[in-house]
């Protein structure tokens, strides 16, 4: 313990230089395990996009690109469903609920989802969480529209307000549908997932601002006014995807096999947690380089270390003689330099946590509302104390160098002044 009480001494009488040591320590370890949260808490948040739906089905493709457009709002479907395809899948009687979803238009670069009532009554997030209304209620109306937390966040919507949708997904420069503006009657609370960022509409509403377009433009001198939309059939023809909940978990394969094997039209149904774990190999790549990027941040933080102690080898190298003098041994030495490495480490490691604490606290509001992500405060996890551990070893291993150069230096060396 006397060693412990003399490195720490000796630290303090460095503070100044080993201070600004420990800060570039703390801050590599920061970044570390803010990776490695994000990390985590990104992939909870990926893969509770959706949960309770068993399969996810849409015209025949990949998997992952049908479950990126019918549930992440990426990309286009490559053919749409027919109507009565999904009418025969809803009416199966292994089939307890199921949610039609037409995309393919857009609000101020937002997505417009076409959908039924069930939507808001069967559709699942996170640990089967409901969706819930911060304010209003579900469409009813023909030309009522449901917000995203998001949605009505940035844009500054609420109850009341008129909105114009426009044909096609993109940015600027979209042909409008603007002699059929909806009224929003509803805001969602916010999820985190998709559906914030997402603008809720009826499936024969999305019928009725199309009766007078054709090829994706309006036809050329005809025009339906709202007021007599409803003189038409407004029942869909077509949707993009669909969501399905089984009576029976036991019965997913066998219905998807059926799905699969539709005679009507080439079909594709997805286990949608299958799908995520192949979409997230996808992105994981990005991840481990993050992660091997912020290892090699630690890592140059704690060379930064040693090259500090070894520079200030030379002032203390008469400090080191006079132990010797008095008594202490060459393995004495090889602690002391040692230990005082390994205390700024543990040190930069602890003060790291609780810049992480800090930080989570701050943009935890700002990336859930901005980003969807849900970022927790919480205790270290096991893969976080792990890291923390390689961080504290490595650390060690990078104390032994000053501590073994200082142990190579002489009694004589340290008191014979040079000319």
């Amino acid at each position: 313990m006397q060693w412990l009480a003399l490195a720490a001494r000796s630290a303090w009488n460095r503070r100044l230089t080993l201070g600004l040591t420990l800060a570039a320590v703390a801050l590599s370890v920061t970044l570390l395990l803010g990776i490695e949260r994000v990390r985590r808490d990104a992939r909870a948040s990926f893969a509770n996009s959706i949960s309770g739906t068993d399969l996810v089905v849409g015209a025949r493709t990949g998997p992952v690109q049908l479950v990126l457009y019918a549930v992440f709002r990426i990309g286009a479907a490559t053919n749409n469903i027919r109507w009565d395809a999904f009418r025969a899948i809803a009416d199966d009687p292994a089939v307890a609920w199921s949610i039609p979803l037409s995309l393919g238009d857009s609000h101020r670069g937002f997505p417009v989802l076409g959908t039924t009532p069930a939507y808001f009554e069967h559709f699942r997030y996170g640990d089967r969480r409901a969706l819930e209304f911060s304010a209003g209620a579900p469409f009813h109306g023909l030309f009522d529209a449901v917000l995203g937390a998001e949605v009505a966040d940035r844009l500054g919507y609420r109850r009341g307000d008129r909105i114009i949708l426009s044909h096609g997904i993109g940015g600027a420069g979209l042909p409008e549908h603007a002699d059929k503006p909806f009224t929003v009657v509803g805001i969602l609370a916010p999820t985190g997932t998709p559906v914030d960022r997402t603008v809720h509409v009826s499936l024969e509403a999305i019928t009725a601002i199309h009766l007078d377009w054709q090829g994706g433009a309006p036809v050329p001198g005809f025009s339906i006014p709202p007021q007599y939309v409803r003189k038409f059939d407004l029942s869909p023809k077509e949707i993009t995807a669909a969501l399905v909940g089984l009576k029976s978990r036991a019965a997913v394969f066998r219905m998807q096999r059926r799905i699969d094997d539709y005679a009507g039209e080439p079909l594709l149904a997805v286990l949608p947690g299958v799908a995520l774990d192949q979409l997230w190999e996808v992105v994981g790549t990005v991840e481990r380089t993050l992660l091997a990027v912020s290892a090699m941040v630690v890592a140059v933080g704690l060379a930064g270390l040693v090259a500090v102690i070894l520079a200030g080898l030379n002032e203390r190298r008469r400090e080191l003689a006079i132990l010797r003098s008095v008594g202490a041994r060459p393995g004495d030495i090889f602690l002391l330099l040692t230990v005082d490495g390994l205390i700024v480490t543990v040190l930069g490691c602890a003060v790291g946590v609780l810049m992480l604490a800090a930080l989570t606290a701050a943009v935890r509001p700002f990336a859930q509302s901005h980003y969807g992500l849900g970022i927790h405060l919480q205790l270290l996890s096991l893969p976080e104390l792990r890291l923390l551990g390689a961080v504290v070893l490595v650390g060690l291993v990078a104390s032994l160098v000053p501590g073994y150069r200082a142990y190579r230096l002489s009694l004589a060396d340290g008191l014979t002044p040079r000319l």
